[in-house]
């Protein structure tokens, strides 16, 4: 007896793929034939936009992740302490494009919203792979804006942790933005060229019956983009502070001139902050471990440094700091030279950012201070009274406010 040949996977996934094509299209709702009528829902449109969106994601990317390794750095990483403002700029472009990719995203998904409902809604086995490949892609994409912008407004309705969250989206969204562009590179190098057939078929037509032609939709886009970055974008570039009515924050308003993100009331520290029996000790990995009264350290050798603080959430703003120079208490403790060391807060044990770390650039700049005064004032308690860290190039939440230890490694 003579068996019959069995069928090919190959075979069967092209019978697949026949009988999809053949399915019948339902004739209501957003499936019909004829459906989405206007021609601003191109691919060249979609290009266009994809091209702007992929500059912007990846420019958030590469500037998030060097603040996520700043924060949490691996055994590799060394930030530098110079220069001073480096970080004051890559934060502000972070929370800059991840603000300009809103309108680009939104526009990019309403012109490619009719493939959403195209018929069949897969044609192959491949293509049901790369629509199903969009999922971590837009999703993703919605994740980070949506709470990227709720943190810089300070809203928190989620019960994760932000940083990690938000970590771990950027890798899948980049991961997906990859695969994404290899699929599509083709198809969009044909939409953007001149002599796409899409394009010449516009030059040859009558436009005037569309409401708006394919370049007013993309100037608008354009317009709203650089409307929304300019109106919050003053919150870091100062000269540009009087148009950020839609800035979250006023680097301007607050304490002493400038914002607070922590207060000491939330932060539980007020008691024992303005305490007569508050006293900083250095200890650690040194030679004579050291211990100041708030009068004592006022004594020292003071420095002066205009420095700014940097925070995670966009907003920068400089100051003048009066204080002891780091370096200036481990060589009078015996610290060890190129010494590392860990500055704690009065906060509770396990508060978010009651500690952090000085590598030894940070440790032995000049200008890395333990703070006693901000713009000739003692420092406002919301502010990090009776002592607290600031340094050149280092974001706001590792500027550790309510100094009780420096631990020497």
């Amino acid at each position: 007896m003579v068996r019959a040949p069995r069928r090919s996977v190959t075979n069967w996934l092209r019978s697949v793929d026949d009988w999809l094509l053949h399915l019948a299209p339902p004739r209501v709702g957003p499936f019909r034939e004829g459906a989405f009528g206007s021609r601003l829902h191109s691919e060249r449109n979609a290009a266009w936009l994809g091209v702007s969106l992929g500059v912007t994601f990846t420019v958030c990317f590469v500037t998030g992740l060097l603040s996520h390794v700043i924060q949490y750095p691996p055994s590799w990483f060394l930030w530098p302490s110079r220069p001073a403002g480096l970080y004051r700029v890559t934060q502000g472009i972070h929370v800059a494009t991840g603000i300009a990719s809103i309108p680009l995203l939104l526009a990019k998904l309403w012109t490619v919203y009719p493939r959403f409902w195209t018929w069949p809604p897969f044609r192959s086995v491949a293509h049901l792979l790369e629509r199903l490949s969009l999922f971590p892609l837009v999703g993703g994409s919605l994740f980070l804006l949506f709470s990227g912008v709720a943190s810089i407004a300070r809203w928190s309705p989620w019960p994760f942790s932000f940083p990690a969250a938000h970590y771990a989206a950027a890798w899948i969204t980049i991961g997906a933005l990859v695969v994404h562009v290899g699929a599509k590179l083709g198809q969009t190098g044909r939409a953007l060229s001149s002599k796409s057939p899409e394009l010449a078929a516009e030059r040859s037509r009558e436009v005037a019956r569309e409401c708006l032609t394919r370049r007013g939709f993309l100037g608008s886009v354009a317009a709203a983009t650089g409307a929304i970055t300019l109106t919050t974008v003053g919150q870091t570039v100062r000269p540009l502070a009087f148009l950020g009515v839609l800035a979250p924050r006023d680097p301007r308003v607050g304490p002493q001139g400038f914002p607070v993100n922590h207060a000491a009331d939330k932060a539980g520290v007020i008691e024992v902050a303005i305490s007569p029996l508050y006293r900083l000790t250095v200890e650690g990995n040194v030679a004579t471990p050291l211990s100041f009264t708030l009068r004592e350290l006022r004594t020292l050798p003071q420095h002066q440094a205009t420095l700014p603080i940097a925070c995670v959430d966009g907003w920068s703003a400089s100051a003048t700091w009066r204080g002891v120079r780091v370096r200036d208490l481990l060589a009078m403790a015996g610290a060890p030279d190129g010494a590392e060391a860990e500055v704690v807060s009065l906060q509770p044990h396990g508060s978010a950012f009651a500690s952090s770390i000085l590598n030894r650039w940070h440790a032995s700049d000049p200008d890395t201070l333990l703070a006693l005064e901000l713009n000739r004032e003692p420092l406002h308690i919301d502010h990090g009274f009776p002592v607290r860290l600031i340094g050149p190039n280092r974001p706001g939440v590792m500027q550790t406010k309510w100094v009780q230890r420096v631990v020497v490694q």
